[in-house]
């Protein structure tokens, strides 16, 4: 069964928590899904429980940052220096990486508040290999329900001391430690064995990159919001809804997380850096008479706390909000579709995170469960020859907008790279981890986690560019002439997607579902636009790619939180509107439940 990889709402209800908690760790490896909306993102299930007893701690910042490196750097010397099994096997790798994240959120709704929140935590992750760069214990486990664990690191992950406490902190990592050597030695002998017992495998490459260390010592981030300013903020914008008896569920939110990160490895590489993630978001939602639930949201991205949100463009977002979702209520459901249609500039940019990023990601390549859909295609045409690809991390905003996919190290310190990835629709290269390829041997620094998970290749900004780049007005009567074309009454424009999810397991289908929220009819007699709901598009990657034949000049941003094997981590991409001469559309699967029996109460 396929991997899930997925962004959630920010501050979902209980339900809807423990029903996305039950859908994450009841999935496997190789499918993909993206939401716009980030949740807390959470460790393995069994470090979730262990956090509800950790006390609160906010904006103190951490204190002796020097010595916690110095502490760090001393275990792992001491364990690389005397770790040796009965049997004689050393490690020959050894990573600790420390992640340091303070959080703020709080919630309202109808006026009132609904939760605020304040946590402090450390993160352990510690990465031990055993063997050498050619062959560890992380090599693929062949013809095995184990393969499903490909190609990546097996991570021991703890929570560790929030306090300047020297002896916790390092009997913490010497337990952890402990506990990754034995499963280095448990899963290599493993692999030695598959070795032998298993056909020679497709592609014959090293397991680990020999990379050239790195150090640095960049500023650290603390959370300085005005909390009680933006609570009443919150308060006061989340009244709005009080005025529509037909907005079920509603809500307004602000949260700002601190991340900072100190990382040595037994190669000589120590880096201390820190990040601050903050978002405001608006949602609505509301029940159709046939029992559709609808909603939309929208977010305001910013790494920083002087370009949040004034009050009053988030009151108008949030009327925006609410005003589409009662709009959405009265929309006809969409029949099932192939034919012209645009993919507004966001819904452009979730598009192709989906069905060509997490394609493109370089563990996959070697993968033998997976479909590698490009492994071979490097030098090929994959994209109309108007189109380049490129992923940078390294861009920090684009226009007057942060981008959440930034970064200036990626969880196995190497630093963030810009990649160019297809040119002009030739395929160049792939995204990298220290997990090389045949013919590429290097990281480009795109190995990627949530803390308590194993790194892999993964997306940072994805960034689409065109030479076929029209105004979209001329986007738009370029769909109704395809319409005419192939004898449509009508085509499509997606307006906005709330997120998607793809396929790309070798046993399944090489498919894609993305999914809308805001969808109009283009009538080809000039009819007026008429809003629809209930659809999703679906296909497949190649069929779609062929089928691009221009792009708007209207480059736009989604920000998000991507989940895959590595677990969550933010990303962005940005892209044009894209004119596609077929797209596939189906009816979506909706709830039958009807509205609430009686009307809302009177007095709100």
């Amino acid at each position: 069964m396929p991997s899930w990889r997925s962004i959630f709402h920010p501050l979902p209800s209980g339900n809807e928590a423990r029903n996305m908690s039950s859908q994450m760790h009841s999935v496997e490896n190789n499918y993909c899904q993206l939401h716009r909306y980030a949740h807390r993102m959470p460790l393995a299930a069994a470090l979730m429980a262990i956090l509800a007893t950790v006390s609160p701690i906010f904006s103190k910042g951490v204190p002796h940052q020097n010595r916690l490196l110095e502490i760090l750097n001393e275990e792992l010397t001491y364990s690389m220096e005397n770790l040796e099994s009965e049997d004689g096997l050393k490690p020959y790798f050894l990573s600790y990486s420390l992640t340091d994240q303070s959080s703020w959120s709080v919630r309202a709704e109808l006026g009132a508040l609904y939760g605020e929140q304040k946590n402090h935590r450390r993160v352990l992750d510690v990465d031990l290999r055993v063997g050498d760069y050619s062959l560890d214990n992380t090599r693929q486990l062949r013809g095995s329900s184990r393969s499903r664990g490909a190609s990546r690191p097996l991570t021991v992950s703890s929570l560790i001391s929030t306090d300047e406490n020297g002896p916790a902190i390092k009997h913490t990592l010497w337990l952890t430690t402990d506990r990754a050597f034995r499963a280095a030695i448990e899963n290599y002998k493993r692999v030695l064995t598959n070795q032998k017992t298993q056909v020679e495998e497709e592609s014959e490459v090293d397991d680990f990159s020999r990379e050239r260390p790195n150090s640095h010592s960049g500023d650290l981030a603390r959370i300085e919001i005005d909390q009680k300013r933006w609570a009443e903020r919150v308060r006061r914008v989340s009244r709005l809804a009080r005025e529509h008896s037909l907005i079920y569920d509603s809500s307004v939110s602000v949260r700002a997380v601190a991340n900072n990160r100190h990382m040595v490895t037994s190669e000589g590489t120590r880096l201390v850096f820190g990040k601050k993630l903050l978002r405001v978001v608006v949602s609505a939602s509301t029940k159709a008479k046939d029992g559709m639930d609808l909603e939309q949201s929208f977010l305001f991205n910013t790494s920083d706390e002087g370009r949040l949100p004034s009050e009053e463009k988030v009151r108008e977002a949030f009327q925006r909000v609410i005003d589409q979702v009662l709009a959405l209520r009265e929309a006809p459901i969409v029949e099932p579709y192939a034919g012209p249609a645009i993919l507004f500039n966001r819904a452009s940019g979730v598009f192709f995170h989906e069905i060509f990023g997490h394609r493109i990601e370089g563990h996959r390549q070697k993968d033998v469960n997976e479909g590698q859909t490009f492994a071979k295609m490097v030098g090929e045409i994959i994209l109309p020859e108007f189109l380049s690809v490129i992923d940078d991390p390294t861009l920090s905003r684009f226009g007057e907008e942060d981008l959440r996919g930034n970064y200036d190290f990626d969880d196995e310190g190497i630093p963030a790279a810009r990649v160019s990835l297809v040119e002009d629709g030739v395929l160049k290269t792939f995204l990298m981890s220290r997990s090389p390829l045949e013919n590429i041997s290097l990281s480009n620094g795109h190995g990627r986690r949530e803390p308590g998970r194993s790194v892999v290749a993964r997306q940072g900004s994805l960034i689409v560019k065109s030479e076929n780049r029209v105004s979209l007005t001329q986007l738009r009567e370029m769909l109704l002439d395809e319409c005419r074309k192939q004898g449509k009454h009508y085509g499509y424009l997606f307006q906005d997607i709330t997120g998607g999810f793809t396929t790309t397991s070798r046993s399944g289908p090489q498919a894609f579902k993305v999914l809308p929220v805001v969808v109009y009819r283009i009538f080809v007699d000039g009819r007026t636009d008429q809003l629809v709901r209930g659809v999703d598009i679906v296909g497949t990657p190649l069929a779609c790619f062929s089928r691009i034949l221009a792009t708007g000049d209207d480059d736009a941003v989604f920000n998000g939180t991507c989940g895959a094997e590595s677990g969550w981590v933010p990303v962005s991409a940005i892209s044009p509107s894209i004119l596609v001469g077929q797209i596939e559309i189906e009816k979506r699967q909706h709830s039958q439940e009807r509205a609430p029996i009686l009307a809302a109460p009177t007095d709100l």
